[in-house]
């Protein structure tokens, strides 16, 4: 039916609805109801036909290879490099690789961004403390860090624009003399970026700061130093980064754990036997001319598969980070207290719409998920108390999420001092060939690559086509990203406008192929999306693209490092858990063993988001409003 005749059929449809209720007719305003259903049907059926001369339609190009094509690669080719974890450093290092015409294949033990690269403070800066500690120690080395972050951080909002964003952040002044003082270190900040310097710093007024944080201590205060960093979705833009390199040729594969290190008859690796955790492949021996250990805090296990008697050169450190009600901060404009009660640093940032806060930094163990102590949650509720006005009480009970990351820390193993903590990433080789890249962090992942790269090169006799060039390479979903293109889904899908910049601003221009893998509603608005849980605009089209085009295996990849619910809400998330195995299950043909699995599998990572401890929870007890107690 064309959009004439359907809105011909709407008139008369009208007219008869005014009769039908003229004469009292029941039976004919029934009628009626039916008729421009289905009208309205045909007309939304229409649109999805004419839709693809409106909006980009699906390039199967464009898609990663299916995960069975990447494991028939990775079991039948020789590659260039094998690089061994899938956090920010080690897609960055595929992407750089195969950008340069290397053949790569990268293997991580359980997802993208499974550990420290999806528990960050979610900042792309240079570090304001970082520059403080550069002027007052003349420490030349950290005043080049924030000098190389600062560019880096410009590249970051390049090529990912829909995933990352400039935020400015104030610093509450409670006394005269710190305005000088922090004024001068921001205009610092603002001078050491350059060119690549997103706005100019400022002073903002007491009314405007409690116009800004109207939450925020009124005592004493002074006004705020307002400065510019950027804020994106880390474990997103992990993901996106991983499958941009397998669009340009890279075997990706999650899920894929190392067991042992293969070595040649000279003693020097020359790649890997993986087993295929999702259980569908096996073992599976890897060929390389190189190997490249980019596994962050878990780097020391991987050395020590090459040299038992390896010295650990990790130093793990526990940041943990809380997620609170939006109404804790400004939904545009971030907080740092740049002196807490011992010394620390504690930010208060908007993000997907809920507030963080974090983050503690204490030594601590490696292990896969680390659970926040009580005690590191209540200090930072405590600085967060000092902050608010005195009439507002933060409480335990406010905490919807909370999570711990290890930062990798590194030791140079072949310093005299091991104990001394190298403060920007190093990179090592074995006498055996391992190449080990660890430390650094978010914002320089993209330089940490080229070094690693570039030392690939060199050590490993590579032959790359092209230069390094990840600097102008758009990620996945960036090409055909406008800040405005939610306006475009709403009006072409008929989406609720919460799930359309949702979707817009963390898929880019791939939110129209989610919304394609939606259900419909069954309402007249909207029309598509069927939402995980009420509160949250996350919909079932984004499972069925995790699982399609994403690798997502687990219930947990989705819920955690996909849509990020976990991350924001450990109870929703637990509340959406029968929808995601459902759909999951539909996707992979999962058996009852499977789904039984993947039910427990998720509850237990729950635990490690700040889910009630103490308590069972099954899928009868959650889908009946209930729970169990452990004891």
């Amino acid at each position: 039916m064309s959009f004439r005749r359907a809105a011909f059929s709407y008139t008369r449809n009208r007219r008869v609805l005014l009769r039908a209720v003229a004469a009292g007719g029941i039976l004919t305003t029934t009628a009626f109801f039916v008729s421009t259903t289905d009208t309205f049907g045909s007309m939304h059926h229409q649109a999805e036909q004419d839709a693809p001369l409106n909006y980009p339609a699906p390039d199967p190009a464009a898609l990663p290879p299916s995960r069975d094509e990447q494991i028939k690669r990775l079991q039948t080719e020789k590659f260039d490099l094998l690089i061994i974890g899938g956090g920010a450093t080690g897609a960055g290092c595929a992407l750089d690789a195969v950008s340069r015409g290397l053949k790569v294949a990268l293997v991580e033990r359980d997802d993208f961004a499974c550990g420290t690269s999806s528990r960050s403070t979610k900042l792309v800066h240079g570090g304001v403390r970082y520059l403080e500690k550069a002027f007052w120690n003349l420490d030349y080395e950290q005043y080049k860090l924030v000098k190389e972050a600062l560019a880096e951080r410009a590249t970051f909002l390049k090529i990912a624009p829909h995933l990352s964003f400039p935020l400015p952040i104030m610093v509450p002044v409670y006394k005269w003399w710190q305005v000088p003082y922090y004024w001068a270190g921001t205009k610092m900040y603002d001078f050491i970026a350059g060119k690549e310097n997103m706005e100019s710093s400022y002073f903002m007024s007491r009314g405007k700061s409690l116009e800004n944080f109207p939450m925020l201590k009124a005592e004493n205060l002074k006004g705020a130093i307002v400065y510019y960093d950027g804020s994106h979705n880390d474990s997103r833009m992990n993901t996106a980064i991983a499958l941009t390199a397998a669009q340009k040729g890279a075997v990706i594969l999650n899920h894929m754990e190392v067991t042992e290190l293969t070595k040649d008859s000279s003693d020097r690796v020359n790649g890997a036997v993986v087993r295929d955790n999702d259980g569908t492949a096996g073992k599976i021996e890897v060929q390389a001319k190189g190997v490249i250990n980019a596994t962050g805090p878990f780097a020391d296990n991987i050395r020590q598969l090459d040299t038992p008697v390896a010295v650990d050169m990790v130093a793990p450190s526990s940041g943990v980070h809380v997620i609170l009600p939006d109404y804790y901060c400004s939904p545009n404009m971030g907080l740092i207290d740049p002196a807490t009660s011992d010394g620390r640093v504690v930010f208060f940032l908007p993000w997907q719409g809920h507030t963080l806060a974090g983050t503690t930094d204490s030594p601590t163990t490696v292990s896969k998920d680390p659970i926040p102590t009580e005690d590191e949650i209540r200090w930072i509720l405590n600085e967060i108390q000092h902050y608010v006005a005195s009439d507002i009480s933060v409480r335990r009970q406010d905490v919807l999420a909370a999570w711990s990351g290890i930062r990798p820390l590194v030791r140079d193993p072949r310093a005299k001092n091991t104990e001394s903590l190298v403060r920007n990433h190093l990179i090592t080789l074995s006498e055996s060939g391992l190449l080990t890249v660890a430390g650094g962090k978010w914002t320089t992942y993209r330089e940490m690559a080229e070094d690693t790269i570039n030392t690939s090169v060199k050590e490993f006799g590579l032959q790359p086509t092209a230069p390094c060039k990840t600097k102008d390479i758009k990620l996945v979903g960036a090409d055909g990203y406008r800040k405005l293109m939610f306006i475009h889904l709403i009006q072409t899908f008929g989406i609720e406008t919460d799930i359309a910049k949702h979707l817009a601003d963390n898929y880019g221009d791939r939110a129209y192929d989610v919304v394609r893998l939606s259900c419909a509603t069954g309402d007249r608005w909207p029309t598509r999306g069927i939402k995980l849980v009420p509160a949250y605009p996350f919909i079932d089209g984004e499972v069925r693209y995790a699982v399609k085009h994403e690798y997502a295996r687990t219930a947990v990849d989705v819920l955690s490092r996909r849509i990020r619910l976990a991350f924001l809400n450990s109870k929703a998330a637990l509340e959406s858990l029968p929808k995601v195995i459902d759909i999951m299950s539909d996707e992979l043909k999962w058996d009852k063993a499977r789904q039984e699995k993947e039910w427990d599998d998720t509850v237990r990572f729950l635990y490690s988001m700040g889910l009630e401890k103490g308590k069972y929870f099954s899928r009868a007890d959650v889908e009946g409003g209930k729970t169990k107690s452990l004891g």
